[in-house]
């Protein structure tokens, strides 16, 4: 992240407080703070009645930025990236020096040879890469992966009759699968799990969490140039765009975090909501209600990435009432777009095939490995509930805890117990 855009053009520093529009004038909240973090939705809410839909925050650091939280400015984000680019080299605090190298936000917002980080036809190349390498792997079959993981976790536990299905099972699982398509030996997954945790819970770790899993991603490379595989890796070093190892193993990286993170989330939410509800679990075990509705309505209620990194404006523009300029980072709440009461005033009303929410992103950016994901999730529910008669909650659902960050909230645990 140390090159510019040869249009970009350097002004005053950010300062997203000042010519705001707001409702109550203040300083911007810290989304990082202990407070903040304690009520992410709280949170969302307070800032809309202050600010409307687009409001001030600081990132770790101090930085400043712009958090979306309507969910038509979103899409308006989203789907334009000739206005709001994800190229982080026209971050302006980055231009001017504002960003250490060092800074927690590097790994989340940093610019590097991958198609997240660039628009175009340079973004179009190698996404075409990822997405036909990913597709291929697909191709020779996810679901046996996650049989066998799954079965081999619950394998653990399976005979004292309870257990904890964050710590013990959607924490690993996904994570477990990716190696066995990336190429990986399976021995790397519990480091792996640890390392991607640490680099999005961000603070002084971060950057060398987000080292720990570059440098297994470039020995991979390293291996798979020389002994190449029928796994993703492989295909990404031998598709016709001509990826060099720096970008081969930057989209290892890339497609690794957001798989894992987003999938373990999202199975722990998913298996949150049937275990908390007996009829939810009378009409999954009895078909009445597929894993793929409540996947659905978790991507409404609670997208397993809250906040998205980053988009960058590429010239000086009004959003949601707001004056932003030239290089502001805008950071996307998906979370608080999907529940914009412009759009459901009513949180309770049905969402049932509506698949307009925004947690796999908008616009040309969006999540490619949306398939890859639900098909994990729908494998490793089935065969939980085969593998455990009498599964059910083993604590009050009222008492469930979450811990979250900047980016997302994660469920701590999820006690079960079983015949």
């Amino acid at each position: 992240m140390n090159a510019e855009p040869s249009d970009g053009q350097r002004l005053d520093p950010p300062n997203p407080s000042a010519g705001c529009p707001v409702r109550h004038a203040g300083a911007p909240t810290r989304l990082y703070a202990a407070e903040t973090t304690v009520d992410p939705y709280g949170t969302y809410s307070r800032l809309r009645k202050q600010y409307g839909q687009v409001a001030p925050v600081l990132l770790e650091g101090d930085v400043p930025a712009w958090l979306v939280l309507g969910y038509r400015e979103n899409r308006r984000v989203l789907d334009n990236p000739d206005q709001f680019s994800r190229d982080s080299r026209r971050w302006r605090d980055w231009q001017e020096g504002r960003i250490a190298e060092t800074s927690p936000l590097i790994p989340m917002l940093g610019w590097r040879p991958d198609c997240l980080s660039q628009d175009g036809e340079p973004h179009q190349r190698l996404r075409t890469a990822v997405t036909e390498s990913m597709r291929t792997v697909a191709d020779r079959g996810i679901r046996r992966h996650v049989l066998h993981f799954a079965h081999q976790q619950i394998d653990a536990f399976a005979d004292t009759g309870r257990a904890d299905l964050v710590l013990q099972y959607a924490q690993y699982l996904p994570m477990l699968v990716l190696t066995r398509l990336f190429g990986l030996p399976e021995s790397e997954g519990k480091g792996l799990v640890t390392s991607c945790a640490q680099m999005m819970k961000g603070g002084e770790d971060a950057i060398a969490h987000n080292d720990r899993i570059g440098r297994v991603l470039a020995e991979l490379t390293s291996h798979k140039r020389a002994e190449p595989g029928p796994d993703f890796a492989t295909g990404l070093i031998q598709h016709p765009a001509c990826l060099d190892d720096d970008e081969v193993q930057n989209h290892l990286r890339l497609v690794l975090i957001a798989a894992h993170t987003t999938t373990s989330n999202l199975l722990a939410r998913v298996l949150q909501m049937i275990l908390s509800d007996d009829s939810h679990l009378a009409k999954v075990v009895s078909g009445q209600l597929t894993v793929s509705a409540i996947i659905e309505e978790m991507m409404w209620n609670s997208p397993p990435l809250a906040v998205l990194p980053g988009r960058f404006a590429t010239a000086d523009c009004e959003l949601g009432g707001q004056h932003l300029k030239i290089g502001d980072l805008l950071i996307l709440g998906l979370a608080a777009g999907n529940l914009d009461p412009e759009i459901r005033p009513h949180t309770g009303t049905t969402v049932q095939g509506n698949q307009a929410h925004l947690a796999f992103s908008s616009g040309p950016h969006e999540c490619p490995g949306q398939a890859i994901g639900q098909t994990i999730i729908e494998a490793a529910v089935e065969v939980l509930l085969r593998r455990l008669p009498g599964l059910r909650l083993d604590a009050d659902p009222t008492d469930l805890t979450d811990t979250a960050s900047t980016w997302e909230t994660r469920l701590d645990h999820l006690p079960v117990s079983f015949s």
